[in-house]
């Protein structure tokens, strides 16, 4: 519950999904994914969750692995550079430009690319 009263302390949200969910881990993925430009994604990159996926590899593959916890698969894609924790450096091209990406939400991360 979200407190009024000024004077105590906020408490965290909950979050709760409703009724049941029979979806399959691809249509979950899909309902998480879309185009946005650099200013949706810049805070995830502050805060550490960014992972840019490599064009030849397949977004919805990459999360399906996150989503399964695929630890293997996740742990060569980042040795190979396949996906890469971007740096400052990367994050400043992007700053002023109209730049479009393509992201997936795997809680906590997000993997994006250009489109």
């Amino acid at each position: 519950m979200i407190s009024i009263d000024e004077n105590a302390a906020p408490e965290p949200m909950k979050y709760v999904m409703l009724g049941e969910d029979h979806s399959t881990t691809a249509e979950k993925l899909a309902k998480y994914t879309g185009h946005v430009s650099w200013s949706y994604l810049r805070p995830h990159h502050e805060n550490g969750s960014l992972l840019f996926v490599d064009p030849e590899l397949k977004l919805e593959e990459v999360g399906t692995a996150f989503a399964h916890n695929d630890r293997n698969r996740v742990e060569a894609w980042l040795k190979s550079g396949e996906l890469v924790k971007i740096g400052n450096l990367h994050a400043a091209q992007w700053e002023d430009t109209d730049a479009e990406f393509e992201a997936l939400v795997v809680s906590p991360f997000v993997l994006f690319r250009p489109v």
